[in-house]
């Protein structure tokens, strides 16, 4: 059975019941495995069995419940539905306002007017025809969506709002036909423009809480400069570049597409990928990614990515997938929705009961029980968990930090240990010239030159170390002669007229011994799990080279930070205990923290070692040989590289990210999660403190509308906050 998943978008939802019953709905549809219903961003996610279900079967059951489908395979333009649906708000909002206020007005300062028709006073025609224009007219959406949810035998916001302002309408026209003294129009009017204002006010607030996706796709080149083999270029459209073309980047220009350099040396700023601000150096056979920014010298490229496949693209994916997933939390959320309403409307009905007994006089009923209707639109506890996560996923991607579900939040708020798999995330992950001990009067550069001259003939990881370090100095290599390499033993040539060796200890066999000082040097090296390279010129021992894989530059400050907040930090790594020690002796990580010479099938037994001991681990790893790890973990942060960006183990991914990334990553998912939580809490007291003062008659209908749309408001606000959130990666420590 292989699942298909597809997301959708559900237009015409106001409120967190709204989100319930859609997802019950398909969750019913036989073959439909999960479906989730976000509120926040008004979208479906459903995986199900092609072959009991189709798609078309998912819509007719949104679509029987009231509600309108954008399909999956139709372009969703995410800024252009917001824009119109925030211009559609802003225009009910002030055409409803404007109307409503000279009713409101009429009935405050008894407003009295000359003349009259049958029977009804100028005045009250006034606030009748105003009144119902904006009910009817500005407000119709509320009437439909009520009688929507009536057919299938069920009711949502619509359904409160609806009733309580028909009510109160009603009551008006029949009191002005029957010449009764006071009518309730303003309060059909107001309470309309008060909840018309708050949905404007939550379009524009949701607006600012999504706008990562909508930043993250303007990022990407619209046009790309086509290399033409006479040396000449061209500009086409980016839809039109085909996998394999050749593209000219000039500097200051976006790189189009993923691709890898052909020709020329820059520096390219990939800040937006990676949140890291310092530019990466790119020459010949180096990978380049789509929306980066070459700086300082041409480039020719060949296309290796289409646009829907750039690492762009799939951070755009994986930030939409974020967003429209739910954290656990919010299932207490969808319980309580799933019941409100109907509740609402039981003790709307018994609050208007108790007061006609208690009053005898239905106008003063009718209040009070149009107030519970209207505090008790349940929108901000809709909107608690979806706008927090998307904040947090937005401004995490923007940071190189990809939240891929909101599991992940809930998960990161109980961590107490880390697991670092040392190679890539603690270290650089490729061996580095560390010291040059040279033995007598011959200078360190001296030393390198020499054996950077022999192993620029060689591929060995280590040759490449010694050449990249001399390079690095700047100094010019020699020419060397009669290169040979000698198996198990290491190589040797002839350089300026003398004999060169390099190598491990047997290659200086039959040569002249090391000193004693020469020995110590090397004892105390490996001693510190570092690989020792001996130089031998005519066979003399002429120095030694220390060879290690280092500490990433902010990996200690990680360490320390992570162990300042209580997180107990361990390194795993299947090198011998005595590199091991020596990397975490640097780190600060204690001896006992240490895992080493772990093979990598047994990367995720260690982990579910430390669960079993009664911790909460989150594992950081590469996402390849990490991966069983990854997914045994509570939490798993993977270690991206830009090409396995889209790694399905971790549940957090760093794009290119250093160590302090994940403290950063714990922080944001943390802040995250904490706003949920007050979030969830501010909503369910709201009501459950509103509706009894409501009922006891203490909030008349237009204070009520108007602290219902100010507490789905101040909901937005409150995870709008989460952008405050400071980072410890600045461009000081980053690499």
């Amino acid at each position: 059975m292989k699942m298909k998943t597809i997301q959708f978008v559900i237009v015409g939802m106001h409120c967190a019941s709204c989100s319930v019953r859609n997802e019950r709905a398909l969750k019913r549809l036989p073959g439909v495995a999960e479906a989730s219903v976000n509120f926040g961003t008004h979208s479906a996610t459903v995986s199900f069995d092609p072959a009991v279900t189709t798609e078309n079967a998912l819509y007719d059951a949104v679509i029987k419940t009231g509600y309108k489908v954008m399909a999956a395979g139709e372009h969703v333009d995410h800024h252009a539905r917001e824009k119109k649906a925030l211009n559609a708000a802003k225009r009910n909002a002030q055409l409803s306002t404007l109307l409503a206020i000279p009713v409101l007005m009429i009935a405050m300062l008894d407003l009295q007017l000359p003349g009259e028709l049958i029977g009804i006073s100028s005045p009250r025609w006034a606030q009748m025809i105003l009144s119902t224009v904006v009910v009817f007219g500005l407000g119709r959406a509320f009437h439909i969506g009520m009688v929507k949810q009536a057919r299938v035998g069920s009711a949502n916001m619509d359904t409160l709002i609806s009733i309580g302002t028909l009510a109160a309408y009603a009551y008006s026209v029949w009191a002005s036909l029957a010449g009764r003294g006071h009518v309730y129009f303003e309060a059909a009017a107001v309470i309309t423009a008060l909840i018309l204002l708050g949905h404007y006010f939550e379009e524009k607030s949701r607006g600012s809480a999504s706008d990562a996706i909508r930043k993250l796709m303007a990022l990407g080149a619209k046009n790309a400069r086509l290399f033409i083999a006479d040396g000449s270029d061209r500009e086409v459209p980016i839809e039109t570049v085909k996998v394999g073309d050749t593209l000219l980047v000039k500097p200051g220009e976006k790189i189009p597409l993923d691709g890898v350099v052909l020709q020329g040396d820059s520096a390219v700023d990939e800040s937006m990928l990676t949140g890291e601000s310092l530019p990466v150096g790119k020459h010949p056979g180096e990978e380049v990614y789509g929306a980066t920014i070459n700086q300082n010298g041409m480039l020719i490229v060949e296309v290796r990515k289409t646009q829907e496949y750039t690492v762009l693209a799939q951070i755009v994916r994986m930030v939409e997938e974020a967003q429209g997933k739910k954290a656990p939390i919010q299932r207490l959320a969808d319980r309580v929705s799933a019941v409100f309403v109907p509740v609402v409307l039981v003790i709307a009905a018994v609050t208007a009961v108790v007061w006609y007994f208690i009053t005898g006089d239905f106008g003063a009923a009718l209040i009070p029980a149009v107030a519970v209707l209207v505090i008790a639109c349940p929108c901000a506890l809709g909107l608690a968990t979806p706008t927090a996560i998307m904040v947090g996923t937005g401004i995490g991607a923007q940071h190189g930090i990809l939240i891929k579900n909101g599991e992940a939040l809930q998960k990161a708020h109980s961590i107490d240990t880390v697991v670092f798999d040392k190679t890539g995330t603690l270290t650089e992950g490729k061996p580095t010239v560390t010291e040059i001990v040279t033995f007598g009067d011959t200078p360190a550069n001296e030393v390198l030159h020499i054996a950077a001259s022999l192993e620029a003939y060689s591929e060995h990881p280590l040759a490449k170390a010694v050449v990249a370090a001399a390079k690095e100095k700047g100094l010019k290599l020699s020419k060397t002669m009669d290169f040979t390499a000698v198996p198990g033993k290491g190589i040797e040539g002839v350089i300026d007229g003398k004999k060169v060796r390099i190598g491990s200890g047997k290659i200086s066999e039959g040569g002249a011994a090391m000193t004693a000082d020469g020995l110590l040097s090397l004892a105390r090296l490996e001693e510190q799990g570092k690989t020792v390279v001996r130089v031998f010129v005519a066979d003399m021992p002429l120095g030694v080279i220390a060879i290690a894989d280092t500490p990433k530059a902010d990996a200690k400050g990680a360490v320390d930070a992570l162990r300042r907040e209580g997180v107990e930090v361990f390194m795993l790594t299947g090198d011998n205990r005595g590199t091991a020690m020596a990397i975490a002796s640097v780190l600060g990580i204690p001896a006992d923290h240490v895992l080493a010479e772990v093979l990598p099938d047994e990367k995720s037994m260690e982990v579910r070692r430390l669960q079993d001991a009664g911790r909460s681990v989150a594992f950081v790893g590469d996402g390849i040989n990490a991966a069983p790890a990854l997914v045994q973990a509570d939490l798993g942060i993977a270690v991206g590289t830009g090409t396995d960006i889209a790694i399905e183990a971790g549940s957090i991914v760093l794009v290119k990210g250093n160590p302090s990334k994940v403290v950063d990553a714990l922080h944001l998912a943390r802040r995250t999660f904490t706003t949920i939580r007050q979030n969830l809490f501010w909503a369910f007291i709201y009501n459950i403190l509103a509706v009894p003062v409501a009922a006891v008659g203490l909030l008349t209908p237009m204070i009520a509308s108007a602290a219902m749309g100010f507490s789905s408001v101040s909901v937005v606000a409150n995870s709008l906050r989460i952008k405050r959130l400071r980072f410890r990666t600045t461009s000081t420590d980053r690499s």
